[in-house]
């Protein structure tokens, strides 16, 4: 992928050298669709971070000023012109509006560049900072998913299941 400029930010394909900044945000994932991201070293951010290079889904995202990693996109497509979208940031970052830079940005990008049609996000019901910034950028709540998906057990391991919403927006909305 060829890098995105915003004003204050940088998109770009994930590098080694981003280990321990990825690590930073995945040794404690704050967003339980995460939990499986969970990194316990240095060694195992390291390795994310290789494999996340070779892939155009995933997008590190960075300060414009010293190419510091602050959380990272992912794009997935669904031929012939759907794509999975969402996000991740350290909570460090939080508040500064970078993740609605970033996001608008790959909106931007896979609208007009990738040709999208359909743009969509699943988001857990607790999550109110993400249903705030897909509401931010023109999403609309397609649906509630009662009990959709497990992340975690409890004490006794059963499994926990969160409610989870979906979130889509169409390159016709987008661009009105």
């Amino acid at each position: 992928m060829d890098a995105i400029e915003t004003g204050r930010l940088m998109l770009r394909n994930f590098r080694k050298g981003d280990a321990t900044d990825l690590f930073a945000y995945l040794r404690q994932p704050r967003a339980s669709c995460f939990f499986s991201l969970k990194l316990d070293d240095l060694d195992a951010a390291e390795a994310e971070a290789e494999a996340r290079s070779q892939s155009d889904e995933h997008i590190g995202v960075c300060l414009r000023s010293t190419d510091k990693l602050i959380g990272d996109l992912f794009c997935i497509p669904e031929p012939p012109d759907t794509y999975a979208v969402g996000w991740n940031f350290n909570a460090d970052f939080a508040g500064a509006g970078f993740a609605t830079e970033a996001v608008r940005a790959l909106f931007e990008y896979l609208f007009s560049v990738k040709q999208a049609r359909r743009l969509y996000a699943y988001v857990e019901e607790n999550n109110t900072a993400s249903q705030r910034l897909c509401e931010r950028l023109g999403m609309r709540r397609e649906g509630l998913f009662k009990e959709f998906i497990s992340f975690a057990k409890d004490d006794d391991g059963v499994p926990i299941f969160e409610n989870t919403m979906q979130y889509a927006i169409l390159r016709k909305e987008w661009v009105a």
